[in-house]
Order: structure tokens, then sequence, then C-alpha cells
């Protein structure tokens, strides 16, 4: 009796191990976007021109890793094109939803008076919690060192989606940037976004900020996006 209890227990071991193993399966998946003006908290990234974008992200259990690009223009001499990395852990506590994460942001063509300043680091700390049909969430992300050298900074958002009818979701986002050597301001958005297939899904987005003073790519526009995932 004694050594059946220890086959039936080593074979539910081998069970759960099986399933442990499955569950941490790698796992692919790939975008790719086209949109009317890559916007990136609030500022435009193609002085209001269109942007193609895709990316690769892979994941095993609660851990993730990945890669995305598109091309951007800040003006003459300057990047032509954005290549991001990052990785992170995904776990859960209850019903809330956790991402914690490191992203690195380089440019492509760097030629300005100081070449690579462009790139940076940032870590990121966000949150979101399922409330009835809606989702709502908060992230914070810290750079020691912000793009152009503009010293340590901090990026605070809080952001919600909803469904509103069959394939249609609701979503909208406010956030604060705070940059040491440069002028803090604030930036929110509101759109809907329409699932035409499984693969695919447009969005049109408001976009605006709080300093359109600091130049035409600070101020408020409407975005129409396309992107595919699969």
């Amino acid at each position: 009796m004694k050594a059946m209890k220890i086959a039936l227990a080593a074979a539910a071991a081998t069970v759960a191990l099986a399933g442990a193993a499955s569950a941490q399966e790698l796992k692919a998946s790939y975008n790719l976007g086209l949109t009317s003006d890559y916007v990136f908290r609030g500022v435009s990234q193609t002085v209001e021109d269109p942007a193609i974008s895709g990316g690769i992200d892979l994941s095993y259990g609660i851990g993730y890793a990945g890669v995305w690009a598109s091309n951007v223009d800040f003006g003459a001499d300057e990047p032509t094109a954005e290549i991001d990395f990052y990785a992170g852990i995904k776990p859960t506590m209850g019903d809330t939803s956790f991402d914690l994460g490191v992203l690195y942001y380089g440019y492509v063509d760097d030629k300005g008076l100081t070449p690579g300043s462009y790139s940076f680091v940032e870590l990121k700390a966000a949150a979101s919690r399922a409330f009835g049909p809606a989702t709502v969430g908060a992230a914070v992300f810290y750079s020691p060192e912000y793009a152009g050298k503009g010293g340590s900074s901090t990026y605070v958002e809080i952001n919600a989606a909803m469904p509103v009818a069959e394939k249609l979701t609701l979503s909208g986002a406010v956030g604060n940037q705070s940059i040491k050597n440069y002028k803090d301001y604030s930036t929110w958005n509101l759109g809907l976004a329409y699932a035409l297939t499984d693969k695919l899904s447009a969005d049109l987005r408001y976009h605006d900020t709080s300093e359109h003073g600091l130049g035409k790519i600070y101020d408020s526009r409407v975005v129409v996006s396309l992107k595919a995932a699969f």
C-alpha cells in the first residue's frame, strides 16, 4: 500500500511538472502598424507625417521581451528611425495585473551635435485591474538620463478602456511628463478602436498636450492607425 501511495504521488508530481512545463512554453507574436502620425506622449515623432512600424514579442511564463521599430523625423541631421528593446515580467496578484520592465529607446542615424544623445533607458512599473467591463490602469516610467541629455525624467499615466459595442472599444489616458532640464507638460488622449478582423484593428484617436508653445509637434491632433497582430 505504501509503495502504491508513493507511485501515485510520483505520478501526480509528474503530471504537475508536465503542466508547469507546458505553461512555460515560449510564445512569439508579431505586429505591423501604419499611422497617419507617430505620437509619443502627446508629441509627434514624425513632424506630423505618417509612420510604419513593426515588432516581435516573446513571452515565457510571466516573462517577456521584444523589439519594435518605426521611422521618425526630428529635423535635419537627426535620427531617421527608432528601434526599441524591452523586457520584463507580468505577474498577477488577485484581480490585479502588474508589468515591471525596462525599455531601451535606440535611434538610427543620430548625427546631431552629440551623436547618440537621443537614445535612453526607462524603467517601467504598471498595474491594471478590471472593473466590470472596464479596465483601469496606471503606470510610472523613470529614466536617469532622458533623450537629448535632458537629465532624469518621470512620466506618470492613468488609463482606461471599455467596450462600447461589439468589436468597438473606447480608451483614453492622462499623463504628465517631467524632465529635469526641459519644461514639464501634461498630455491626454481619447479614441475608439474597432476590430476589423481577429488580427486587424483600426484606431481613431485625439491627442493633445498642455504646452502648445513648445512647438507645432505639441499641438492637438487626430490620428488614424491600422494595426495587425499575429
